[in-house]
């Protein structure tokens, strides 16, 4: 699923992957199984009950294979409605990363096009820290993905009991570095971690996490200790 992305994209998208696959999963539950509704001119989203401010991170093209971001949207461009995209381009120029920066980018040379376009929008949430990303179809053959900016949405938080859980599904996402992604979770939560070889130890609350990779890089073994 790599095939076409910069190496720069995929470490970065890593970084976010295991604290971005939990925080999907309590978006997915938060958010009811409803039909939906956008107003782009006042940031609104409403499915079922719930009305959150939303931005419009970028829309995928089924039928051409494309991904256009939002701040390059003609019709949206410097709108309030596409910022958090904008931010996103910004972050692409400041740290070298191209799939930011690009307007538009063709993924139909991809194994799997509409999973890469779901990784642009993973990313995406990623570098704007917003609380997940609902992908709806917007018109025929066009999928829409917008980022929820509303502390109406519950952040996922770091349970010590399902952390070995958490960290082995968030490093299968992507697989370019599971090193990356267990530090970025870390991360993320501003938890402090050191490295021992080839051990990684992230002093929890309620003790410590140690995450041993092999020869491979892969996570041999995740150890949790109670107590300092």
């Amino acid at each position: 699923m790599a095939n076409g992305f910069s190496d720069q994209f995929l470490l970065e998208a890593e970084r976010h992957s295991v604290w971005g696959a939990a925080q999907l999963e309590t978006l997915m539950e938060f958010l009811p199984e409803a039909p939906w509704n956008a107003d782009l001119a006042t940031c609104s989203y409403q499915q079922g009950e719930v009305r959150l401010r939303v931005g419009v991170l970028g829309t995928y093209d089924m039928e051409g294979g494309s991904w256009l971001w939002g701040w390059a949207n003609p019709g949206l461009g410097g709108s309030e409605v596409v910022a958090l995209s904008a931010a996103v381009a910004r972050y692409g120029q400041a740290h070298g990363i191209p799939e930011f920066t690009a307007e538009e980018i063709d993924l139909s040379g991809f194994d799997d096009p509409r999973r890469a376009a779901e990784m642009l929008a993973f990313a995406g949430m990623g570098v704007a820290d917003a609380p997940g990303y609902i992908g709806q179809p917007a018109g025929p053959g066009t999928q829409v993905y917008f980022l929820p900016d509303d502390p109406k949405v519950p952040s996922a938080d770091l349970d010590p009991v399902a952390l070995p859980r958490v960290l082995m599904t968030g490093v299968s996402l992507i697989g370019r570095s599971p090193r990356q992604a267990v530090t970025g979770y870390f991360e993320h939560y501003g938890v402090p971690q050191r490295v021992e070889g080839d051990r990684l130890i992230a002093d929890l609350p309620t003790g410590a996490a140690v995450v041993s990779f092999d020869g491979m890089g892969r996570i041999g073994n995740i150890q949790l200790t109670v107590g300092g």
